[in-house]
């Protein structure tokens, strides 16, 4: 069969630890799943290893893929760890110092006297100037002098850099001279790789501007040859699917968009499992969810309101503000590897990580810090053997790091001490939960709480408890979410533009602006192959009161009345209050999509009776009990049982706790409901 008649999508999700497939067959809904140790010096080779699992287990060929997704961490980890390509900048002459200056604010819990500003990823001495001039509106005050460039040219060539990031004054108005100044220094640099702003952030704000320009310059050539590795070892394996890459936004492009604007891929991984997270969920029925993501190092959490996943574009990597559009989301350093130490008299849990290796005690690999899957491991949580019986557990080291790490110091009983590790983290998940809803006015206890990632269905009821939530959604795959959400992506992308002056909000001149942006993203869906009828296009405006510093972002409504109304509605809900105050206009947003067909799913089938495959002693806050451990893959469509249970399967291990009740959603989804009068 060729790619062309086949219903086959595969996605691959690359983690730190483990690299994780899911193959989807479109047209009956059954999905493979596979997983394999991830390889950090070249993430294509697990990339290849497992499609190979994924195809051999279906028995299908790499030939008859008709399509492939990936998310990656590629640029992330570049931009984390400062390993980008060797960076040089070029703008507008006078404005060499704009990186340097950046903002007059520092991060939200940095001492005020001892905060260091970090190193710029672009230093002023690899910062060079061009003669030109733009107008805030793009009007041209001074012509290029091509002369300078090629001046600029010349001391680029001799800084030894392996990419050059073009970011002038006022371009996002007027991208003539950005687009000259790339195709000289393309000319006179051919081995370099240059990057204009225009491309990649054409919005107004100079600091945020420059620092996206040069990070993307940065991590360019690495994911241009990571790319094109698993373009050519794709090609290899016969693969004549196209390769789909997660974007930060949630939706994925082409290879040829991705190579030209890398640092859209940021957040990629976590954004494929909120897209993941919001399809189950529909399908269940539930259009209201706050995801929690819990990894072995952190947690990333997302509200999703009516079925919609918002974007924002004030997020963040690492030190640096990275304003491209990306799913609204909060990470904390809280996760199964997040180490529990005693300082001062005072338990504290993350963000330090006990990471892969060693990991937790628990696993054998010499690990000597307190983490949280040991206390999950003290009070009983997990069974002896994870991964399919795979991995073994070894529970006198975990008792003996939070013995000696946490109870004795603290003067507890080992499974007090447990207890508390599990609370402070859950505790610092709550917060981050209510960053995401009750800071932004949503009410929690109105939402369907959707844990997922391996250490994910542990926390979930716990977390529900604390912040009042009566239901619980536990996806068919917690710990696979990503690639499975990677199958149920959008193609995505967004065209902004800033008008050249802040002001009252004109209907004529928007529409006209709202026009040509549609142009580009019909221009852009055409090159990536998407037919008429899977094209949508919602238009965007950013507004602020008069004097404010940030916009919020508005559903275009039509008419200048019904916007506003929506600006002040929803700064209420962010702020509490709304100003007597003139609203303004600053950037539209147009956001394309390609719509991805909703497959059949692969549902569960009619289950008898539960059978327990074994029963274990667990310690919850009012006792021990005896509680049955149950292959969740025996659960049929229909089944409802009670907690105390304990669900094991490949991927993850699910903890109901007394007070719930738990169903199988006929997708797949387990359903776990709290009992009235249960304590929250």
């Amino acid at each position: 069969m060729s790619s062309a008649e086949s219903s086959l999508a595969i996605a691959v999700d690359i983690g730190g630890t483990f690299t994780d497939i899911s193959l989807l067959d479109r047209s009956s809904g059954k999905v493979w799943r596979a997983k394999t140790p991830s390889v950090p010096h070249d993430p294509s080779e697990a990339f290849l290893t497992g499609i190979r699992l994924a195809l051999a287990d279906a028995g299908a060929e790499a030939s008859e893929l008709a399509r492939v997704l990936h998310g990656t961490t590629v640029a992330t980890n570049m931009i984390l760890e400062g390993k980008g390509a060797r960076t040089a900048l070029v703008t507008t002459r006078g404005f060499r110092h704009v990186l340097a200056i950046g903002r007059q604010d520092i991060p939200r819990k940095a001492n005020l006297y001892n905060w260091v500003k970090p190193e710029r990823p672009v230093p002023a001495s690899r910062i060079v100037e061009v003669d030109e001039r733009l107008a805030a509106g793009g009007a041209v005050l001074e012509t290029l002098d091509e002369d300078s460039v090629r001046q600029a040219a010349s001391a680029i060539r001799s800084m030894n850099v392996e990419a050059v990031g073009v970011c002038l004054m006022h371009a996002f108005a007027n991208p003539a001279h950005e687009r000259r100044v790339a195709e000289i220094l393309r000319e006179e640099l051919p081995d370099i790789a240059v990057t204009i702003s225009t491309d990649v952030l054409p919005v107004v704000r100079e600091y945020e501007r420059s620092l996206t320009t040069a990070l993307n310059a940065a991590v360019m050539p690495g994911v241009t040859s990571y790319v094109g590795r698993l373009e050519r070892r794709l090609e290899d394996e016969k693969v004549a699917a196209p390769l789909l890459l997660m974007k930060s936004n949630g939706g994925v492009a082409g290879a040829a968009a991705i190579r030209e604007a890398p640092a859209l891929t940021a957040l990629s991984g976590p954004a494929a499992g909120v897209v993941g997270a919001r399809a189950i969920a529909a399908a269940c029925g539930i259009r209201d969810l706050i995801t929690v993501d819990i990894g072995g190092t952190s947690a990333d959490i997302c509200l999703i309101k009516d079925g919609r996943i918002d974007l924002t574009q004030h997020g963040k990597v690492g030190d640096w503000p990275l304003p491209l559009p990306m799913v609204d989301m909060v990470t904390i350093g809280a996760g199964g590897g997040s180490i529990a130490a005693v300082e001062d008299a005072t338990l504290t849990v993350g963000p330090r990580s006990a990471g892969a290796r060693p990991g937790p005690a628990a696993y054998g690999h010499g690990g000597q810090d307190a983490t949280v899957t040991d206390a999950h491991v003290v009070l009983g949580h997990l069974p002896e053997k994870l991964l399919g019986g795979r991995m073994g557990l070894d529970v006198e080291a975990a008792r003996d790091v939070v013995r000696k790490g946490v109870a004795e110091p603290l003067g507890l009983s080992l499974e007090a001490a447990a207890r508390g590790v599990l609370q402070i983290v859950d505790n610092h998940m709550v917060g981050a939960v209510r960053v995401v809803s009750v800071e932004r006015g949503h009410d929690p206890r109105h939402f369907t709480l959707v844990p997922f990632g391996g250490a994910g269905p542990l926390h979930g009821c716990a977390l529900a408890e604390l912040l009042g939530i009566s239901r619980v959604m536990i996806p068919p795959a917690p710990g696979v979410l990503c690639a499975d959400g990677l199958l149920a992506a959008d193609l995505k992308a967004e065209f902004s533009r800033t008008l050249p002056k802040a002001g009252a909000l004109d209907v004529v001149t928007a529409k006209g602006i709202f026009e040509e942006l549609e142009q580009q993203a019909d221009a852009w869906l055409t090159v990536e192959g998407v037919p008429e009828d899977k094209r949508q296009t919602d238009r965007v405006a950013l507004l602020r009161y008069y004097g404010q510093g940030g916009e919020i972002a508005i559903p275009w409504a039509g008419t200048r009345e019904a916007v506003e109304e929506a600006f002040t509605a929803e700064h209420k809900a962010l702020y509490g209050f709304a100003l007597d105050a003139s609203i303004e206009l600053v950037t539209l947003r147009v956001e394309a999509t390609g719509l991805t067909s909703e497959p059949p799913r692969d549902g569960l089938q009619p289950g008898g009776p539960l059978e327990a495959y074994d029963h274990a002693p667990v310690q919850f806050a009012d006792g021990a009990r005896d509680v049955p451990l149950i292959d969740r893959n025996t659960i049929g469509v229909g089944t409802r049982f009670d907690g105390p249970v304990i669900l094991t399967q490949l991927d993850t291990t699910i903890l109901v706790p007394p007070g719930w009740t738990g169903e199988a959603h006929a997708v797949g989804a387990i359903i776990l409901t709290r009992q009235e009068g249960t304590a929250a």
